[in-house]
């Protein structure tokens, strides 16, 4: 019996998110899936996702029928393994014999016929255990619940739950988890109110967005497959990452905006599209992604330019600036949910040294009155808070704005249509959290250039100029 095409694709694309560091969110958005039927799309996909985001549980599993740790074995028989051990343990739609057949068969096509035997012994055990439930027995955490239960049910880490617990308590770290184990219904950003039409009338089922009036939730038929899709009109881009790039505001004609860290260019667009006749900036410090931008970013107002965001020249000063910097992801665990494997907590501290000098670079572009936002899509107070701090003990420039204005002014134009927008704020700042709000967990603080300091400023370079 051949390997299907949906099995095959998904061991190849869990393969390389093992032993690449590839992202399984753009891989099952590549061409590898493009001669996939809709069903066998829809398997691959359940598939990957389910594995990644379950691989606590199916280690678990597979350990025990095997006495050994997925860790010690091959990458492509440890991928094998969780493969069918989800769909045994998880699918009640997929027979089992086929599961543990085809993955004996990969295992073979990846040239390990040694642990074909080994495989399928291991497989059967796994077979003969009872079906566990499609989400975890999520209840309500309680504040006495421990983070070792929430770790284990919701099989994510628990150095990153126990992290959660402490800074938003055990009943919002457990909804965060919970939220990464779920597929949600992707959201949209679409050039046009016809695309909304031709989305309809191509089987794409849509409802309102649940934080902003323009988006919409795809919740029936494959976007992906749809033209508009394909040609860049409607675009896949979380709720809250549309939030931040609405808090940029609006600059007069002529105003210039600069986006620090643009790629994919989803922020790009939304700020663009906003500020017709504003020129926008975006910069993307790596060739590839740089291209990637120009290619997915229409607005004629964007230019794309390959540069480092901590070494751009001083030239006119930009009135917005976006900072939106690399950062852990934690906040993208439902779509990104190889993260939470491969993270570690040392890599915050590197994370936060990039980030101050980006926002500190980003700071010297400002023209006086400016404002800039810095986001990030991490849960992490190194990552966040931790960042703004750091650079303004350094600076007498610039102050912390308040985003409830910016939410305000939202309001106002009906952009913003969640029900309670307080719970989107944390002190001065942006903060969306996973479960507790319909979306990914981001975070962001608006920083603006004072006037006083910066005419000062200029003062005294004219005499020394002098």
């Amino acid at each position: 019996m051949a390997i299907s095409p949906a099995r095959i694709a998904a061991f190849d694309i869990l393969l390389r998110v093992e032993t690449e560091d590839a992202y399984a969110s753009e891989l099952l958005h590549s061409s590898l899936l493009d001669r996939l039927s809709p069903p066998d799309r829809g398997l691959a996909t359940e598939i990957v996702m389910g594995a990644l985001r379950c691989q606590a549980v199916l280690d678990r599993q597979i350990a025990t029928a095997s006495d050994k740790s997925t860790s010690q074995l091959d990458a492509a028989v440890r991928v094998a393994l969780r493969m069918a051990a989800y769909q045994l343990l998880f699918l009640d739609r997929v027979p089992g014999h086929a599961a543990v057949h085809e993955s004996v068969e990969l295992v073979k096509r990846a040239r390990k016929r040694s642990a074909a035997g080994f495989v399928n012994a291991v497989l059967r055990r796994v077979s003969g255990q009872a079906k566990l439930p499609a989400s975890p027995r999520w209840r309500a955490a309680s504040e006495e619940e421990t983070v070792e239960a929430i770790a284990e049910d919701a099989a994510t880490p628990l150095w990153l739950v126990r992290r959660w617990a402490e800074r938003f308590g055990a009943p919002a770290a457990a909804k965060i988890a919970a939220w990464g184990l779920t597929e949600h219904a992707p959201a949209l950003r679409m050039v046009s109110s016809s695309v909304e039409d031709e989305l309809r009338s191509e089987g794409v089922e849509l409802r309102p967005g649940k934080l902003l009036r323009s988006t919409r939730l795809a919740v029936g038929g494959d976007v992906t497959k749809s033209s508009a899709f394909r040609e860049g009109r409607a675009q896949i881009q979380d709720e809250a990452s549309q939030l931040v790039a609405l808090v940029v505001g609006r600059v007069g004609s002529g105003g210039r905006i600069l986006d620090c860290c643009a790629a994919p260019g989803g922020k790009t667009s939304v700020i663009a599209a906003r500020n017709p006749a504003a020129k926008v900036v975006a910069v993307e410090m790596h060739p590839q992604r740089a291209e990637l931008t120009r290619r997915r970013v229409r607005e004629p107002n964007v230019e794309v330019i390959t540069a480092d965001a901590r070494d751009l020249p001083r030239g006119e000063g930009y009135d917005r600036v976006l900072a939106d910097v690399p950062c852990s992801g934690t906040g993208t665990l439902a779509r990104n949910p190889e993260i939470k494997w491969r993270l570690k907590p040392e890599k915050l501290a590197e994370l936060h040294a990039l980030q101050v000098a980006i926002l500190s670079a980003a700071l010297d572009q400002l023209v006086a009155g400016g404002k800039l936002v810095y986001s990030t899509c991490s849960l992490e107070r190194e990552e966040d808070e931790d960042v703004v701090e750091e650079v303004m003990r350094a600076r007498t420039d610039v102050e912390l704005g308040d985003v409830r204005e910016e939410l305000a002014l939202l309001v106002k134009e009906g952009e913003l249509v969640a029900g309670d927008v307080d719970s989107l704020v944390s002190g001065k700042f942006l903060r969306t959290l996973p479960g507790a709000h319909p979306c990914d967990g981001f975070f962001a603080a608006v920083l603006r250039k004072k006037w006083r300091s910066a005419i000062s400023e200029n003062r005294v370079a004219g005499s020394a100029e002098g």
